[in-house]
Parts: C-alpha cells; structure tokens; sequence
C-alpha cells in the first residue's frame, strides 16, 4: 500500500484540524481502507468558546461525511471531558448515547458526531485513525483469523473479538485499555470490522495504518488467487431481455422502480464461475457495516431471474423472522447484489448512486472471499451479528424520518440527439426528477465526451440511422441499468429549404432516414424493453410544420409528419402493453443549434421586425427556449398524463395557423 504522506502538503496545513482533514483525505483516497462514508477519524485539539475560554474537544467525523472528500466541517468539535465520563457509564442505548453526543456537541450547528466519537475519546492519543481495511478485515474473516492476525502484528496490535459498534465497543475498548501499555501499540483490530491506528503525530498514525495494512496485504498475496479463464460473450438481446424482466419483478418486490445493473468484469465472471459460487454469496459480508447497504446476503441467479428473486425473498423473511423482536420493522424484501451464476454479478438499488455504493462493496467483498479461501474458507459473522446491525436501532430510526424523493427515482430514460438544444434541455429535465438518463448523440465524441448533458448517467456516441449501433447502444443501457422506462426520440435535422419540384433526392432521403425511419427503428429495439418496463412511455419530438406547413420545407415536414402518424399507430398498438405514446410539437425555439444569430438576424428582417420581436412573434408574445420543451415533454412522460396516450401538444407559444 502506498504512503500519499506530501511534506509540503502536509507544511501548508495551519491548525491541527487542517492536519486532521488532510490526512483523512489521503485515508479517504483508497477504496480498500473506507467505501463510501466508511472508517472514521479524529484529533484533540482546544474549542475556543464565546467567553474566550479554551476547552478540550475532540474533533470528530460528522455522519454524513466522506472521508475521501471532508472538510473543517466535517469535524464537529465534541466536550472531551463529557464523552469521557459517557464513556465511564455501565450502560447507555445507542438512541440515548446520540442524544447525549448532540448535548456534547460545542458547536450546535455541526452534524451528528460519529457512533465511535467515544471510543475516540478513550483512546489516549491526539490523532485517531479508523478504516475497514480489506486486508485485514479478509484475515479476520477465517478461521483462525485471531492467532493468523496475532502472529502477523505481534505485541504492536491489540486483537480484540467483534462487538456491536457504538457504546458497547467503546466500553470493551476501555476495559481492555485498564490492562495494556499503550506505548506499545501502534493499532487495534477489531474482529470482522476494521482497524485503529493512532499517534501524538497525524503522519506517524497515519502511516501506521498504511505499514500494517501492508503486513496483511503482503500475507495475503502469500496465496495469490489464479485466475480462471472466462468467456463474456457478445450481446443477443436475451440476457438483456431476461434482466429487464428481474428488474419489473425486483420493481414490484421494493414498491417502486430499481435499477439492476449485470456486470460483465472478469471478477464478477470468474466469481460466477466458481461450483460453489451459490454458498459463498450467502455466507455474509465483508464487514457488518456494508450490511445496511447491501444486505448481509446476495442473490442466487440461474435460468429463471424472476423465480429466483422470489425464493430470495422467502429466504430472506426467513432470516428476519428467526432474529426479529417485536419492535422490529422488516426491511423491504429485494436483494442488493447477486451472483448470475456463470454470467457475472447483479446489483440492484433505487437509484444511479445506491447503485454505485452496492457494486463497489460487492467487489471488494468478492476479491475477500476469494482471498480468505485459499487461507481456510470465508467465514463471515453469524447472522444473529448480523441482524443486529443490519436492524440497529439507529438505522431503524431512519425508517421513521419522511424522506421525499424524486419522481423519477429509479427509472430509466434514453433520450436521442442529447448533445444541444431540446434533447440536452430533455435530459437534464429528467435527471433533475431523478431518472437514470442514457443520453445518445453523434454529436459525442466518446461515452466521456464533455458535450451534453452534465448530468446523465451514461453518454454514447451514436448515429441513430445505424441501427446496429442504436441496438448495440440499447443493450449497453440494459445492462447499466436493467430496462429503458422512458423514450424521448428527438434526433433529427432540418435540411436546407427547397421546393417539392426542386428537392435533391439524396437531401430526401437523408431527411426521411433520420426525421422518420430512424424514429422507426428506435421504437422497435426499444419496445420488447418497454414491454418489461415501468410505468413505460414513449415522447415523439415533432414539429410545428405537422399541423402547419410552410413551402419549401418538404423534406423535413413530409418526415415530421410521417413520424406523428407513427407515433398514433403505436398509441394503438403499444397502448394494449402498457406503453404510452404522444407526441410535441415545437416551434420557434431560437436557442437550438439551428438557430444562429446570423439566421435569426436574417429572417427578423425578411419580415421587417427586430430580433427581439420576431422571438416573440406568438400569441402569447413569448419568447420559447429548448427547458420549457423539456418541461412539457417531463409531464407528458410523468404520471400527470398517466392517462394520455396519442395526443399532439404544440409547444410554441400559441400560432394563429394552428388555432
């Protein structure tokens, strides 16, 4: 592992707090020490009140915190002297132990204190490190994994068996601390759940910590996993289709959409591969925490996805029932991760960013049971362990606080011609209502193109014309997130003017390919996912030129308007399966890619009139952009018109042709 420790970075650092985030931060900067919010750090230091007087704080981890990422105020300053006489209690809940720490609290404002601010403060140093080292945590999980870690860190290490974090971790620290010199020490493991390292000086703890996971990352490789030769093969549609069909069911299981995501990564294969593959993703995590992300167990996939995530299911109330007490609520019932056996891993949550968390702890979880194998078999906590972190009474009391989420959450939508104008407008609509968006255009340079919308999930250059490509691009989308829920097919140009005797046949072409097949084919790769899909519906982008043509814009009005006849025909055909089709009509949008200001200056003047009126040249005197097309094609997709289907609503601010 190695030192990040800079010198004169470090130099730049004015206040022990100053040190104490930056040495979080390069903590924070490794995946296999703390996931996500994982692993805590502190230091003593004084709190210099209103009167002036200096008292002793500890500066503590805030919930809600990344240490990969914290600041000053993600160390709100704690009474030391408070949580060391906390710490001297024979007993505390963990409900009265944060109301206690918010009483500690010398800042009012700072966030919740960490579950660990009291071990934190019995421990006898200025600077305190916790992380979830992989390594380590991995030799804890086998079995002699207490004598193997024993061995390893001799006397430096104090080797303590798992207990509940909060409280009742803190008194088994002190009750330890009575007997030990800590002098000695450089870290204490705690036994399927992570390590502390501390010091008088932020680098020596922190590279305490780096210099004992090293010692287990070196043992580890002593048994080097081989890997296994894997086939990933290219996509047929069928395994994307059967994905599509878990996720509708994991969608009724959780109560409302999920994403699923099939990662195809030569460790999730290999893992997949494995004859007992099936065992080990039961047989617990890698650390208690990733339980309350993940849940303690994973899924078993074969042949039949949907069947297989209802025997989940049974198999988890099972596991509820045999440890639950009477003040218990039951989780939902949906896995988090599973093994698709000889396929890869799957993972499921409610949206793009739950989603990443369950598969970056499932890969290292993975990587762990594959290594604490080969030293004598994965042997996580017993599920009664489990339980009581998974239902901590914490966790369960953020069950009670109302959380509104967004409309969209968990749902899926693709939008075409997502690079500018109405498409880019759409997309970032529907990620603001928290949709999972897969934008497409052949306007992106690559998937991480900085054209487009800032905020969707997946980004790919695709020509919409290419069917091949669309299809390859609409199995990518399936395999990120499972399904496609909602379609905005907006891709499409508006050729140079000309008049029907005087039209190029190759410009004709071009328009009909792009302003109405492409729209075809879009439909058709994307409707045996829409079938699967939920609360499924489909926004055609047309125009103004459908109800009102103008001469000389042929092409792209026989299109458009071939297009809308398309998109009524499937109202009727697609409504019997649940889907939804209508339609927008656009017009007068200046700020799309067509409209230049040397274009704009131009037909201003054709009709007399400035710039600023010829905006607003509508019966509402409004001047439209490309967000209020968005707006309208948001609802028309949401289920304020969950009872529409085939309807064409101009967006133009009122045209007296139309009316």
């Amino acid at each position: 592992m190695d030192n990040r420790w800079n010198e004169s970075d470090a130099a730049a650092c004015k206040t022990e707090l100053d040190m104490r985030v930056y040495s979080s931060r390069l903590l924070g900067a490794e995946p296999s020490l703390v996931l996500h919010g994982g692993g805590n750090t502190s230091v003593k230091a004084a709190f210099t009140n209103v009167f002036g007087d200096s008292v002793p704080a500890l500066y503590v981890k805030g919930s809600g915190w990344d240490l990969k990422t914290i600041k000053a105020a993600g160390f709100p300053p704690v009474d030391l002297a408070y949580l060391k006489r906390l710490g001297a209690l024979a007993s505390l809940s963990d409900v009265d132990m944060m109301r206690q720490l918010r009483m500690a609290l010398l800042d009012p404002s700072g966030p919740n204190p960490s579950v660990e601010a009291i071990l934190h403060a019995t421990i006898p140093y200025k600077y305190v490190d916790h992380t979830h080292a992989d390594a380590v945590v991995t030799l804890s999980n086998t079995p002699f994994g207490t004598q193997l870690l024993s061995d390893l860190f001799g006397d430096e290490v104090l080797i303590l068996p798992y207990t509940m974090p909060g409280f009742v971790l803190a008194r088994q620290v002190a009750e330890a601390a009575m007997h030990i010199d800590w002098r000695r020490l450089k870290g204490i493991v705690l036994m399927h759940h992570g390590i502390f390292t501390f010091h008088e000086e932020a680098r020596q703890s922190y590279s305490n910590m780096i210099d004992l996971v090293s010692k287990a990352e070196k043992h580890l490789a002593i048994c080097s996993v081989s890997n296994m030769p894997i086939s990933n093969r290219c996509a047929s549609g069928e395994d994307e289709l059967a994905l599509a069909k878990l996720r509708k069911a994991a969608s009724r299981l959780f109560g409302a959409a999920v994403l699923v995501q099939w990662d195809k990564s030569d460790w999730a294969c290999e893992f997949a591969a494995l004859e007992n593959a099936d065992e080990l993703i039961q047989r617990g995590p890698l650390t208690p925490d990733h339980s309350i992300h993940t849940k303690p167990f994973g899924a078993v996939f074969g042949d039949k996805l949907p069947s297989d995530l209802a025997q989940f299911a049974e198999y988890y109330r099972a596991y509820f029932d045999s440890h639950c007490l009477s003040e218990h609520q039951i989780l939902d019932l949906m896995p988090r991760f599973g093994v698709w056996l000889n396929k890869g891993m799957v993972y499921l949550a409610a949206n793009a960013k739950r989603l990443q968390i369950v598969r970056d702890i499932s890969t290292h979880t993975l990587r762990a049971i594959r290594n604490a194998e080969a030293f004598g078999g994965w042997t996580a906590l017993p599920r009664q362990d489990l339980f009581e972190v998974e239902y901590w009474e914490l966790e369960q009391a953020k069950l009670k606080a109302h959380h509104v989420k967004p409309e969209m959450e968990g749902m899926v939508a693709l939008v075409t011609g997502a690079a500018s104008g109405i498409g880019l407008a759409t997309a970032e609509a529907l990620a603001a209502r928290g949709a999972a968006v897969v934008a497409l255009d052949v306007a992106f340079a690559d998937s991480a193109g900085n054209l487009g919308p800032a905020h969707a999930e997946m980004r790919l250059q695709v020509d919409v014309t290419d069917k091949t490509a669309v299809q390859d691009a609409i199995y990518s989308a399936v395999r990120q997130f499972g399904g496609i829920d909602l379609l905005v097919s907006n891709a499409g140009s508006f050729p140079p003017s000309s008049l029907l005797a005087e039209i190029d046949e190759v410009m004709w072409q071009q328009s009909l390919d792009l302003n109405l097949s492409a729209h075809l084919r879009l439909l058709r790769c994307c409707e045996p996912f829409l079938c699967e899909g939920y609360k499924p519906a489909v926004v055609f982008v047309g125009s103004k030129n459908v109800p009102a043509p103008g001469p000389g814009a042929g092409a792209y009005s026989i299109a458009k308007s071939g297009m809308t006849q398309m998109m009524r025909i499937a109202a009727l055909e697609l409504g019997k399966k649940g889907i939804r089709c209508n339609a927008v009509h656009p017009n007068a949008v200046y700020d799309t890619s067509i409209w230049t200001e040397e274009v704009l200056a131009n037909r201003a003047a054709y009709y007399g009139m400035s710039v600023e009126n010829y905006k607003r040249a509508n019966v509402l005197g409004t001047e439209l952009c490309s967000p209020d097309v968005a707006e309208v094609i948001c609802a028309l997709l949401s289920n304020q018109f969950a009872k529409t289907t085939g309807a064409q609503v101009p967006v133009d601010g009122g045209n007296e042709r139309i009316i």
